[in-house]
């Protein structure tokens, strides 16, 4: 809509297209020289759900980090129509940059329908209240409102941690699906770590390999959530984690699971 100010992530999906190719906006600048694992995720589910009717909402996606991609360098999103059924819909996309593939995933949406609905009641990890704001050295985190455990003294964000963005972000499932695979991405590489391994950007060398993200139910992104994670597996330089988030109500809204590289 003209004259409409569109939230950041919004503006992220803005993208110029060619059949089923997307290339969204320029990021001219990060805070690292490898582009940000939740933005390529998102601008990813985003030009996968432009391909979907829009009353099928994301249900998960499961992605590969391939190599890394940099700032200020078109990104292609080339999108496959793997099936439309009368429930789920199924996309592949490819991410190519510089002529190079940077990222591939896999991603369902479903119809809304009726059933079952409930989860385990989760344990209190940190509450809100308890919780301290904390300014981390993460990327993109002039967006978002971070709250950590006191204890917590390092310079990211250590799960579990408590959430949201300090703007409203337009009320679209897919635009808010798209936050959340954002912001899903802080958190896991620093548990993944090796137990034994001082968590210092100096010592070592980390990336994410592989994400997934599995949406449960509805996700307001400015509002509060606590995102925990918690280590599953380290062997063969890589660990494996966790993660769920969780609203002010307890409501379980998203799952989510990285295996991430950790080299000494």
């Amino acid at each position: 809509m003209t004259g409409v100010k569109r939230s950041w992530i919004a503006q992220l999906l803005q993208f110029d297209r060619d059949g089923d190719t997307f290339v969204p906006p320029q990021t001219h600048a990060g805070p690292g020289q490898r582009l940000f694992g939740g933005l390529i995720a998102a601008q990813a589910l985003g030009a996968a759900g432009a391909t979907v009717d829009p009353g099928k909402h994301p249900q998960s996606l499961h992605l590969y980090f391939v190599r890394g991609g940099a700032y200020g360098v078109d990104v292609e999103f080339r999108v496959e129509r793997t099936r439309d059924g009368r429930s789920f819909d199924t996309r592949r996309v490819t991410a190519v940059q510089n002529g190079a593939v940077i990222l591939e995933m896999i991603a369902s949406f479903h119809l809304p329908e009726p059933g079952a609905d409930r989860h385990p009641p989760p344990m209190v990890t940190v509450g809100l209240d308890d919780a301290v704001g904390k300014d981390a050295d993460i990327e993109f985190a002039d967006r978002f409102e971070l709250r950590t455990m006191p204890d917590d003294t390092s310079e990211f964000a250590i799960p579990p941690f408590w959430i949201r963005t300090r703007e409203e972000i337009e009320d679209d499932p897919l635009v808010r699906s798209c936050a959340l695979a954002f912001m899903s991405d802080f958190g896991p590489v620093p548990v993944a770590r090796p137990p034994d391994l001082p968590l210092d950007p100096t010592v070592g060398f980390a990336a994410s390999l592989d994400h997934s993200v599995w949406f449960h139910r509805p996700f307001d992104p400015r509002q509060w959530h606590r995102y925990d994670v918690e280590s599953l597996n380290n062997s063969d330089s890589r660990g494996l984690v966790r993660g769920s988030l969780y609203n002010t109500d307890r409501t379980l809204i998203a799952t989510t699971s990285q295996e991430a590289l950790w080299r000494c």
